[in-house]
């Protein structure tokens, strides 16, 4: 009896380390395809601007960062608070942290050849985004056409004002933007009978500084007919001036970027048009070809790529969208159709 207890035991025993053996050959590769799928899906990027205080980098911010999170790619966002020598150091810290690609809005254009040639030597491809960042080994340029934002500004104001004398407040003249939005100007009204009778730029869009020189001018009797804005935001600073010194001019006033206080002025009276750029549909392009190429896609397998782009450095591969000049005619179709805006948030008033 005893010996017939013992062989069961033994078989029972045999079984269970039979079964466990099985068990553990069939869950074994299901285990490890998981741990890789998470490994490879785990990319990192670095995102480096030079200011959030402005209401459209908030948004590219937000954008971007949700579209890389539904990819399952973290993002780490470095704001530089306006000044060159922090953004120099943050994108060394994102080359130190070893993020597998950089996307960066300059502060400055030519601030950056150094830093860049260190990332680039480490094989981290750096995507400079909507200011292009000149002599330097960029990998890729995305943008919104800024040379068609000024020939939209000026074709607009030329329809309505066509031999006016036109102020140009820019923003900073280090903001390469500002230079493609001034030759698209300048194309446009070359050979009309506009005469531009001013042009500043708002060093380091700090806006008390395009306000106290608008200021200064009107109270000086220097009165324009239209104004040109480097953005929303410098035309508010504008719109303030001329409603503090001369309630009863009118006076053209042009921005972009569809802010919601300056598309509330356009509807109000305020402002004459914004130039509306496609900054969602932007920063979620952005955001996954960054995620394609911390992936290991190459820049020339990108079908996206439209032209290329002399920066100094070489002829860079770019994105361009087009920007749609705005005013209270297609505001609805334009701003509040595409979910840029509500209807309730740009007629609250």
């Amino acid at each position: 009896m005893r010996s017939y207890v013992k062989r069961i035991a033994l078989g029972l025993i045999f079984f269970s380390l039979l079964l466990f053996s099985c068990t553990n050959k069939k869950s074994e590769p299901k285990k490890e395809f998981s741990v890789k799928e998470n490994d490879k899906s785990q990319y990192t990027i670095g995102f480096s601007i030079d200011t959030l205080a402005i209401e459209r980098w908030r948004r590219d911010c937000d954008v971007f960062m949700n579209t890389a999170k539904e990819k399952n790619t973290n993002v780490i966002v470095q704001n530089a608070g306006n000044s060159i020598e922090e953004q120099i150091r943050q994108i060394q810290y994102l080359i130190d942290k070893n993020v597998d690609v950089i996307v960066i809005v300059a502060k400055k254009a030519d601030s950056l050849t150094d830093v860049i040639k260190s990332a680039r030597s480490r094989g981290i491809p750096v995507i400079s985004y909507d200011r292009l960042i000149m002599d330097a080994d960029i990998s890729l340029y995305v943008t919104v056409d800024s040379e068609k934002v000024g020939e939209l500004m000026a074709s607009g104001l030329l329809s309505i004002d066509p031999n006016g004398s036109w102020f140009c407040i820019y923003g900073p003249q280090e903001d390469n933007n500002m230079a493609m939005i001034r030759s698209g100007v300048e194309k446009v009204i070359d050979g009309s009978d506009v005469n531009i009778s001013y042009i500043y730029y708002t060093d380091g869009w700090n806006y008390d500084l395009s306000y106290n020189e608008m200021s200064r001018l009107l109270k000086e009797g220097e009165i324009p007919t239209s104004v040109i804005c480097g953005n929303d935001a410098v035309a508010n600073s504008i719109i303030q001036a001329v409603s503090e010194n001369c309630p009863d001019r009118k006076i053209n006033i042009v921005g972009q970027d569809a802010d919601i206080l300056n598309c509330q002025h356009i509807v109000s009276g305020r402002q004459t048009f914004t130039v509306y750029k496609p900054i969602t549909e932007l920063a979620h392009l952005s955001a996954r070809i960054a995620c394609e190429l911390a992936a290991g896609k190459s820049v020339e397998d990108l079908p996206e790529i439209t032209n290329n782009i002399d920066n100094g450095f070489a002829s860079i591969p770019s994105i361009m969208l087009y920007p749609v000049a705005v005013d209270k005619n297609n505001m609805d179709s334009v701003v509040i159709e595409s979910g840029f805006h509500t209807y309730g948030e740009v007629y609250r008033n």
